[in-house]
């Protein structure tokens, strides 16, 4: 959007998630107003804000910067939560895997978020590195003798960024029985849908890789299990990737000053 343009929406029977990837909007609802979301020009350059609006919420979003880039992901809902404004501050950012699979998490609407079921984190993979690995799935609903989930079943979506315009990264899509096993060339702008099966990403060599995961399902959880034929290259990190992490709160303050 550019500045001065509106988009209008009711988020009917779901629950929204608008995360602001780059830029500034005020948002005006039926459930509350907000004068100023949003601070960084783009996603590598600072920590996001966010707003979860809940069910029945009629909303209008208004670009106050010269460019907004919104992304926005939903999820039926039965419940009714209160509205929410996520900043830089209210994310906790971690740093995952090892070695050339290390990447930087920050948890948008983290497993314990006060909403239905919506989750949504963004995720940095540095050139060259792979991520969401090793292969884990998340499409069975699974509980152990105590009653404690050990898997979720969870769909899930990725939005791909790219920080040079020809960057990309590569996601493989595969179930244990192979009746899905796609390989998929993931550019700037493109999404990648995760129905079912394990799902891991390749950043190509000399492109830091950016995308931000919605996921929705059966509980607000994270809960999957490993690829069993590669969940062992997890003994083998003994190390942290020293690009990571590639966005961090102090560039945020950097910018605004």
């Amino acid at each position: 959007m550019k500045h001065g343009e509106h988009w209008q929406a009711n988020t009917g029977a779901f629950e929204y998630g608008l995360v602001l990837l780059g830029g500034v909007c005020r948002v005006e609802s039926s459930r509350g107003n907000w004068n100023q979301i949003g601070r960084r020009p783009d996603v590598f350059s600072g920590m996001p804000y966010a707003l979860y609006l809940p069910k029945e919420t009629r909303f209008t979003v208004t670009a106050l910067s010269d460019q907004l880039d919104l992304a926005c992901g939903w999820c039926k809902s039965s419940g009714d939560y209160p509205p929410q404004l996520v900043t830089p501050e209210r994310v906790a950012m971690e740093i995952r895997g090892g070695g050339n699979a290390t990447r930087q998490i920050n948890s948008i609407f983290p497993p314990g978020f006060n909403c239905h079921r919506l989750v949504a984190v963004e995720v940095y993979t540095p050139p060259g590195n792979w991520s969401s690995y090793p292969p884990h799935k998340h499409d069975v609903h699974r509980v152990d003798a105590t009653g404690q989930l050990i898997e979720a079943d969870l769909e899930e979506i990725y939005f791909y960024k790219h920080d040079k315009p020809h960057g990309y990264a590569i996601q493989r899509v595969y179930t244990p029985d192979s009746h899905l096993d796609e390989v998929i060339v993931a550019r700037d702008g493109d999404v990648v849908l995760v129905p079912e099966g394990y799902h891991p990403v390749a950043s190509a060599h000399g492109y830091t890789t950016y995308y931000l995961n919605f996921l929705a399902g059966s509980a607000q959880s994270l809960a999957n299990t490993d690829d069993p034929d590669h969940a062992w290259i997890k003994q083998t990190w003994t190390d942290k990737d020293p690009r990571v992490p590639v966005v961090t709160p102090a560039m945020e303050i950097e910018i605004e000053n």
